[in-house]
């Protein structure tokens, strides 16, 4: 009955007879119409199960005109969700989202012909936001706004939205089953960004592909004369802080590489990695992601930068404009785990002590009190502090960088995400306590 328990699940339906009132009855009924036709439960198929569920569905509605209406008229809160009157194909996601107190007010499959959507009863927060995220897999892509989420899948792939409820369930069943998604997803972020060339002095194709992430998702952004991609997102009054990661690699991607995994680890089959520093951008494209739904008041700005291999020659010549009214910088460009880099070789500082203890306790709430200040190299950290900038580097989970034994920590990279995240949410940036970093 395995099968039984997964195709309840990925419809919405408690397994065990854990249903009560109408759905109880409708679940009892189309086991029984199973049954009449000779089909054993244990066997049946997808497509099956979901026509025996609509057929009862629909003679169970024709005959009880005091079934629920559709969901509009219930509140989740308060009432049971009408689930024999919600969309087959959306209908899990719609059940394990109220589960886990996301509720929604109203919702569609598209029908195979248009996207599926789901309306909710309150903004999304960046918790509820990251939770739909991961558990969308690589073949669907969400697009989410304050109070709906958007499902795009291919044509005659509409069951691709039943991997969605079957991970929901897995995620209210057991929470840390998120991050094993979330790491999942920032794979898929990670190897495009490893395929795409761009050593010193030629970004230029990861910067054009950059652009057209951020066009849709910043308020500003540009290229500045010396090639860096700028941007800013808007959130609020608060402080301006800098999130900055470079654009170049050390030397280009060998024309015949491939990027090998094993466990959550990468290298390359042949040459640099490229996770130096490209680990760093896929770390700021997911808080890009984030930001919309997080509580962070202020406004964050991007820094794109190119030469930082060479020097640091694109935040040497950065627009001096777009420094103008940075209040604070954050560098994801640091080898290891768990690293917050304060000082250039303990002699040249970025920043306070209290800036960098920020990370620090930003790494215990996030249940990872390793997170420890030390001294570090040469990065765009240094040149961000040289501006009058409180800056730090973090850790981003890559080794042996230059070198034909670099690797990738991918669940390095994801603490980070979560360590900035906790930063943000809770805006332990604050702007007097920065005032006082730079005075």
């Amino acid at each position: 009955m395995e099968k039984l328990t997964k195709l309840m699940i990925r419809h919405g339906l408690h397994p065990k007879d854990a249903e009560t009132g109408i759905t109880s009855q409708w679940l009892m009924q189309t086991f029984a119409t199973l049954i009449q036709r000779r089909q054993h439960l244990d066997g049946i198929s997808e497509t099956d199960w979901i026509e025996a569920l609509q057929q009862t569905a629909e003679r169970m509605v024709f005959h009880h005109r005091d079934i629920p209406g559709k969901e509009t008229l219930v509140d989740p809160r308060k009432d049971d969700l009408p689930l024999i009157q919600i969309d087959p194909y959306v209908r899990g996601i719609v059940r394990w989202l109220n589960m886990m107190h996301i509720y929604t007010v109203n919702s569609c499959d598209g029908e195979g012909r248009r996207p599926a959507r789901i309306d909710f009863l309150n903004d999304l927060s960046a918790t509820q936001a990251s939770i739909i995220r991961a558990c969308t897999p690589k073949s669907v892509h969400v697009k989410l706004e304050k109070r709906r989420a958007t499902f795009f899948y291919k044509k005659g792939q509409i069951a691709d939205l039943l991997t969605i409820a079957e991970r929901l369930n897995n995620v209210w069943r057991n929470p840390e089953s998120l991050k094993v998604y979330r790491l999942e997803k920032l794979k898929q972020r990670l190897m495009p960004l490893l395929r795409i060339q761009g050593e010193s002095g030629r970004e230029h194709v990861i910067r054009q592909w950059l652009h057209r992430y951020l066009r849709s998702r910043a308020d500003w952004l540009k290229t500045d004369e010396y090639g860096n991609l700028l941007a800013a997102i808007h959130c609020g009054e608060g402080p301006v802080i800098a999130l900055s990661a470079h654009m170049d690699t050390v030397k280009s991607f060998h024309p015949y590489r491939t990027v090998i995994e094993n466990g959550t680890t990468l290298k390359s089959s042949s040459g640099i990695l490229g996770a130096d520093d490209r680990a760093g951008i896929a770390v700021i494209l997911e808080i890009i992601d984030f930001i919309r739904h997080s509580r962070f008041q202020g406004t964050l700005k991007i820094a794109f930068t190119v030469q930082e291999e060479i020097g640091c020659l694109g935040s040497r010549h950065i627009d001096p404009a777009f420094l103008q009214d940075i209040d604070a910088a954050i560098v994801v460009d640091r080898r290891g785990t768990r690293d917050i880099v304060t000082s250039y070789a303990g002699i040249v500082p970025f920043c306070p002590d209290e800036y960098g203890r920020i990370f620090e306790t930003a790494g215990a709430l996030a249940g990872m009190p390793d997170w420890k200040i030390t001294a570090g190299g040469l990065s765009d950290a240094k040149t961000f502090a040289e501006f009058g900038i409180p800056s730090v580097n973090l850790s981003v989970g890559y080794e042996h960088e230059h070198t034909e034994l670099e690797t990738l920590d991918c669940k390095a990279t994801l603490e980070t995400v979560l360590l900035l995240e906790t930063v943000f949410e809770n805006n332990m940036i604050a702007k007097k306590l920065v005032a006082t970093c730079k005075g």
